[in-house]
């Protein structure tokens, strides 16, 4: 009995250091304005960047001649199938899309 309480103990502090880690990775951080922000530890992406699209949104950037850039990929696309619908992404002009080290979509 004492061999599988000791592994039942010696797992659950493993499980707490874990959890410790983790939230103090992710706890909030205060500005020096008194304010609080997200994480600080958490870096930023290539591109600040927006939920899915709205229908206007797509129609005025197909107007404009824009990308829907994928910030989780990598990618952006010129139409298509994931035009504006991805979870993270931002419309842009093609050029600004390459010189941010964006590749087109194999797939559009």
């Amino acid at each position: 009995m004492s061999k599988l309480r000791f592994r039942l103990v010696t797992s659950l502090v493993g499980f707490c250091l874990v959890c410790s880690i983790t939230l103090a990775q992710t706890a909030p951080t205060t500005t020096p304005a008194g304010g609080t922000t997200a994480s600080a530890t958490k870096s930023s992406s290539k591109t600040p960047t927006t939920g899915p699209a709205t229908g206007a949104q797509i129609a005025a950037a197909k107007a404009n001649h824009q990308v829907w850039v994928n910030s989780d990929s990598g990618k952006y696309h010129k139409g298509g199938r994931w035009y504006g619908k991805t979870k993270n992404g931002k419309f842009m002009s093609e050029a600004d899309a390459k010189a941010a080290g964006y590749k087109a979509a194999g797939r559009d």
